[in-house]
């Protein structure tokens, strides 16, 4: 079992690296014929969407007691098992 602090870098970083990932696919989508721009578009709106939830989950386990941050993993976990399954889905179309 990690430690609180570990946790949270953990998760820190891995929103570092979302965040690289969609500046990359928004340099794609305004490159992209006109047609696919606006799919594109869309994927991006939804990933956006998913990585502020990520982030506002971050700011949940951070702010938790130490006796109740065990309790907020959960969500947190499932949070970020959806924004890495939406990240996993653009890469295949950018």
């Amino acid at each position: 079992m990690t430690n609180r602090h570990e946790y949270v870098q953990k998760l820190k970083d891995k929103l570092d690296e979302w965040d690289a990932d969609i500046d990359e696919f928004e340099e794609r989508t305004q490159r992209a014929k006109v047609d696919l721009k606006f799919e594109l578009e869309d994927q991006l709106t939804s990933l956006k969407a998913k990585r502020d939830i990520a982030r506002q989950k971050l700011a949940e386990i951070m702010d938790a007691s130490e006796e109740a941050w065990q309790d907020v993993k959960h969500g947190v976990d499932d949070a970020w098992a959806s924004m890495k399954e939406a990240i996993d889905k653009a890469r295949s179309h950018f």
